[in-house]
């Protein structure tokens, strides 16, 4: 029977005991203290200290060369990643955990599709939308022959994201489309609507205005019945859209306005749905010749839009 001593013996470490360590010790032991080190200040919120003692990790590793296993570098090029990224150094970031990544797949570790999913998220939100589809293509193959159709339809949901930021429809509507049976097959009720609603998006921006209508619809009875109140909005929002392509503009008008309702009784003003809902609406009451009511939208808009602007 083991002692306590040895069962504990991780434990009892302290990061006290980590510090007076690193004037004692030499090459791999040194750049593990430090990484071991950059995790506990990591877990204390303190990302700046944390950051530095993990790039410190990263070099001690690079030094070694050969003689430092990869993983131990992948692992301070992702700490250092999650650092940047908490620090809101997104493409730093997402250039660190790229680092990682590859390094972990020349391994072939099993950490490596885990953390290039977490690279694609962090691309996107960098704005890098063709670095997250290249990205994600990758972890999607991956995900397929680990039959992990789970994974692949998120990869695909991200990719359909990406591919609706750049304006390629129809490529974003392909990947919500695979996305979308993949969930269906595992009965992910919620994330089939979340990809009928962003399908509906694309199909009216392509003209589908009727296939618009059907994914729309979709989304919304599932948000409905699942009292989701945030995505029911916007998938009312992309009803009220096809409904306005389809020259349902009554119904359409009352769909935009129950919506815009919604969001100003919110407590957080998202300005800039805010401002794209009452466009909608302008529009539309062009169409029904409300022309003076469309004025008065339009004039009060330019009032907003001049503010944000200035910001």
């Amino acid at each position: 029977m083991a002692d306590d001593d040895d069962i504990n013996s991780e434990e009892i470490i302290t990061e006290e005991m980590l510090w007076e360590r690193i004037p004692e010790v030499e090459g791999l032991d040194r750049a593990n203290t430090y990484y071991e080190l950059s995790a506990r200040i990591y877990a204390r919120g303190q990302y700046d200290e944390a950051l530095a003692l993990a790039e410190t990790a990263r070099d001690i590793y690079s030094d070694l060369g050969a003689v430092a296993p990869t993983e131990g570098l992948a692992q301070a090029y992702s700490a250092i990643g999650y650092n940047l990224n908490q620090l809101k150094r997104m493409n730093e970031a997402a250039n660190a955990m790229s680092k990682a990544v590859e390094l972990l797949r020349e391994t072939k570790s099993p950490m490596a599709i885990e953390l290039a999913c977490t690279l694609g998220e962090w691309w996107f939100n960098s704005k890098e939308y063709e670095k997250t589809i290249d990205c994600m293509n990758q972890c999607v193959q991956e995900h397929l022959v680990d039959g992990n159709d789970s994974g692949a339809a998120n990869d695909l949901h991200l990719i359909g994201c990406a591919y609706r930021e750049l304006k390629n429809y129809d490529k974003s509507l392909e990947a919500f489309r695979e996305a979308r049976a993949l969930f269906k097959r595992l009965k992910e009720v919620i994330n089939v609507a979340r990809c009928d609603q962003k399908i509906a998006h694309c199909l009216t921006e392509l003209g589908d205005a009727e296939g618009a209508l059907i994914a729309a619809q979709k989304s919304l009875d599932v948000f409905v019945t699942a009292h989701d109140h945030r995505r029911e909005t916007y998938s009312m929002f992309e009803l009220g859209k096809a409904q306005i392509a389809s020259n349902l503009n009554e119904e359409g008008l009352m769909s935009l306005e129950n919506v815009l309702e919604t969001v100003t009784e919110s407590e957080f003003k998202d300005f800039e749905f805010i401002i794209d809902i009452e466009r909608k609406i302008a529009l539309v009451l062009r169409k029904l010749d409300r022309n003076d009511e469309a004025q008065e939208i339009e004039r009060r808009l330019d009032a907003v839009t001049d503010v944000i602007d200035e910001a």
